[in-house]
């Protein structure tokens, strides 16, 4: 298997996969949800990190707020700290609806029955350990991500100049691509 007829494969399956996801995308928006289906789907938005999501986001968005302000006036410093923490604030409020989304999209892709199990295994000892320990666990998740990206970014490179030159090529002499947006945590 080469690497090129694999990509194109890759590329195939992606466009017919996104064809699909398409295809089914207004089914699955139109499907009727019971609201105890709905509500047993936001009970496990709300216990999980899920929900975390958009506290997350929004303080990623402030900070690329922040640092384009500040480069462009460093006196705004104090200014632009109370007004991100009054923009968060209302956000924070405002967070319902989509949690409701989030609750939805759970809810198309599992029963109440399934989704009353998966609240039950959370509401036990072990459940509750697994959600305390989530954060923890993707921030360590993120490190490890991060090293082994770095290290095997560097390695890739290498071994690629290695096989171009085991084939008779001058393999150029370049620097390993930087990890895509190595600040995005593993979801």
């Amino acid at each position: 298997m080469t690497f090129l007829p694999t990509l194109r494969r890759l590329a195939a399956a992606l466009v017919l996969s996104g064809a699909a996801l398409l295809a089914t995308a207004p089914a699955n928006a139109q499907q009727e949800i019971s609201p105890e289906h709905l509500a047993k789907a936001r009970e496990y938005v709300d216990m999980t990190d899920s929900a975390q999501l958009y506290e997350r986001t929004l303080v990623e968005m402030g900070l690329r707020v922040m640092r384009l302000m500040i480069q462009e006036d460093p006196s705004l410093r104090d200014p632009l700290i109370n007004a991100l923490q009054t923009v968060y604030d209302s956000y924070l409020e405002d967070r319902g609806s989509l949690y409701d989304q989030f609750a939805r999209i759970y809810a198309v892709r599992f029963s109440l029955e399934e989704l009353e199990e998966i609240v039950g295994f959370y509401s036990t000892p072990v459940g509750e350990k697994l959600l305390g320990e989530n954060a923890g666990i993707n921030e360590d998740l993120q490190l490890a991500l991060g090293v082994w990206s770095r290290n095997t970014g560097n390695e890739f490179l290498s071994r690629v100049r290695q096989e171009l030159r085991n084939q008779g090529y001058n393999a150029p002499a370049v620097e390993a691509p930087a990890a895509e947006d190595e600040e995005a945590a593993p979801q």
